[in-house]
């Protein structure tokens, strides 16, 4: 089984990326974003709480992301690895999502962080929020409130996985098509590794 952290701040292409990397390598996309989003939908207890956090700009807490990425592991038993999409978020979340994998007798093989400057995200965030429908992207205070809580909480993230030597910059500016070369690259050399 074959895992990587597609890593980034909110609007650096995570998601687009994904559904690439998803159809080229059949890697099953675990993005706890679309998760909440689906609670949301639902309008669940969960969904509404996560909501309120979300439109603050502060994360959801730990507990709630775990108990989803582990229910999702059980759902998909059989996977040939999986995508993470916009976690871990923080050192907390990296520690438990490595319990996890260990207890599954696997691992984090690389961690992509897609490198993107703050006003090229702004941009980004604000055009998406036009056609996205997400109250999260149309208010230039609160994207820059989570690029706040990106530093602080989840750029530690990088830390963790440099320490374990996992971690590897992609440039996230350029054509789609550029930036899905590179990790193609990344991915492909890592998996030479084995």
């Amino acid at each position: 089984m074959f895992n990587l952290v597609l890593f980034g701040p909110p609007g650096s292409g995570k998601g687009t990326q994904s559904e690439r990397l998803v159809e080229k390598y059949g890697f099953f996309h675990l993005s706890t974003g679309n998760l909440l989003r689906e609670e949301i939908a639902n309008k669940t207890p969960l969904g509404i709480e996560a909501k309120k956090f979300m439109d603050h700009g502060q994360l959801v807490p730990d507990e709630v992301v775990i108990g989803m990425v582990d229910s999702f592991f059980d759902k998909h038993k059989d996977a040939p690895g999986f995508l993470f999409d916009g976690f871990p978020r923080t050192v907390a979340q990296a520690q438990a999502l490595d319990r996890l994998l260990d207890l599954r007798k696997t691992e984090i093989r690389v961690v992509l962080a897609l490198d993107v400057s703050e006003e090229e995200l702004v941009s980004r965030l604000l055009n998406r929020g036009k056609t996205s429908g997400r109250s999260d992207d149309t208010n230039e205070e609160v994207i820059r409130k989570r690029f706040l809580v990106y530093s602080n909480d989840t750029a530690p993230v990088a830390e963790y996985y440099k320490k374990a030597k996992k971690f590897k910059s992609i440039e996230g500016e350029g054509s789609v098509d550029e930036i899905f070369a590179a990790l193609r690259q990344a991915i492909d050399k890592t998996m030479a590794e084995v």
